[in-house]
């Protein structure tokens, strides 16, 4: 027995089929949505945070301490080698101790490392604690993911982790804004620079969140002591009707999802998603820059307008995913999309205008794909593989937030510009799109939503 799995797969008595009069899907699902989602989302969009703030960093970071373009692409990427390394064993762990100390236990040392960032003087520094961030931070998603098959069925789970997941845009709205302020207005308080401050001040955050999770956060719904017994059972209920509907196409253990190709077919198409959001999320304030964009601050306020829309893109387009069951094209039409922006890019140059608005293009495809896709495998895997497998997938595909930025501080160093590296991040989601229409498994259709 796991400490986070349902009471359904644990064997406890609260299996078997809700009632009929046991009140309205929708309410019990709303309630459970309001306890979990916030803070689930709040952990999230530090975790974001603390990962990107490192864009906004290098208007002034990469000048003080004299870093290249291709030492800081090396540095941004080298958190998702350690992330890469420590994902799977963290969700693994989890199965054994529980969602809330996982988190808690994640959440308080990535924010001290992130913190920390602010000591940094060489390369080799800038490097180690990169690794560290990507070590201390591997799990909050995959785990968070799990954990949400827990607590809500098929037909609901892609417009709930579009909520939790709309953390990564949200970060950037607000986190952009925010970031240029204190780059600009904290610049050499107390001999510290704006950079300095912005590692401080953004890091700290987390580790009081982590410690609000350690005491807040229930494993599973049976040690939910806000639903009542019935409430508990038509959660599981409704578990228990997946379970029925689940394609027999994975067996019940984590190894099985290792000898899957069907896996590593969903990890590479999460692969090409994550080059395109790593194109966004890293060097959006220095394209914004190269625009013409004048001080971090007027950079700051500009890079929200794409995340504000990719927020609203991600919601409707998981909302209409859950509502029509469809999940393929879905995922490869943002993708294609997003190949059009990044081409659209290289053409902007000095232009904000078009640089804002094939931004933003690429922010909604590439985010708005993001939920949709991870609803696949979530959905495809058997409950004794998902543990793992989530993992595995999250991931091998985050090695492109590695190769993303690598390759384009590469060929902007090496070129003096962007462009071929953004005609090859385009490349990569047409890829992306064709792995997700000929090769990933459709699966059965969602039923209609419950209670609606």
């Amino acid at each position: 027995m796991t400490a986070t799995e349902p009471p359904l797969a644990e064997g406890a008595p609260l299996a078997g089929r809700p009632s009929s009069g046991e009140g309205s899907a929708k309410a019990l699902y709303s309630k459970i949505g309001w306890r979990l989602i916030p803070l689930l989302f709040a952990g999230y969009v530090l975790a974001y945070l603390d990962r990107i703030n490192i864009g906004f960093a290098q208007l002034q970071m990469k000048d003080e301490l004299g870093f290249s373009a291709a030492v800081y692409g090396l540095g941004a990427g080298l958190y998702f080698a350690t992330y890469f390394v420590f994902e799977v064993p963290s969700n693994l762990l989890m199965k054994r101790i529980g969602a809330r100390l996982t988190l808690s236990r994640i959440m308080v040392l990535w924010g001290l490392v992130s913190s920390c960032m602010l000591f940094v003087q060489t390369p080799t520094q800038f490097y180690v604690m990169r690794l560290l961030l990507g070590a201390f931070e591997a799990g909050y998603a995959p785990g968070v993911m799990l954990l949400l098959t827990y607590w809500f069925p098929n037909d609901r789970r892609a417009r709930v982790m579009a909520l939790f997941l709309c953390g990564s845009p949200i970060a950037g709205a607000l986190g952009s804004p925010i970031s240029g302020w204190i780059l600009q207005g904290m610049n050499d308080v107390a001999d510290l620079g704006g950079w300095q401050w912005l590692f401080l001040i953004e890091g700290l955050p987390s580790v009081a969140l982590g410690v609000i999770f350690f005491f807040i956060l229930p494993d599973a719904p049976a040690k939910a002591k806000w639903l009542t017994y019935d409430e508990q059972r038509r959660v599981v209920g409704d578990l228990d009707l997946d379970l029925d509907r689940t394609p027999g196409t994975s067996t019940q253990g984590f190894g099985s999802a290792l000898r899957d190709i069907n896996v590593y077919v969903m990890a590479l198409a999460w692969f090409t998603i994550v080059c395109g959001i790593q194109a966004v999320s890293f060097w959006m304030p220095l394209m914004l820059k190269d625009a013409g964009v004048g001080t971090p601050a007027q950079i700051g306020a500009w890079a929200s307008v794409p995340f504000a829309a990719a927020t609203i893109t991600m919601l409707l387009l998981s909302r209409h995913s859950d509502r029509t069951g469809e999940r393929r094209w879905h995922t490869a039409i943002p993708c294609m999309t997003g190949a059009t922006a990044l081409i659209l890019l290289s053409f902007a140059g000095a232009n904000l205008a078009l640089s804002l608005i094939s931004l933003a293009l690429l922010a909604c495809s590439v985010y708005g794909a993001m939920p949709i896709l991870l609803s696949i495998p979530v959905k495809y895997l058997a409950p004794g593989a998902r543990a793992g497998g989530i993992a595995l997938i999250n991931s091998i595909g985050l090695s492109g937030g590695f190769v993303s930025p690598f390759i384009l501080g590469w060929v902007k160093t090496q070129t003096g510009s962007v462009n071929n590296g953004l005609y090859c991040m385009a490349g990569l989601l047409l890829v992306g799109a064709v792995l997700v229409l000929t090769v990933i498994p459709a699966g059965p259709r969602a039923a209609p939503s419950r209670g609606e």
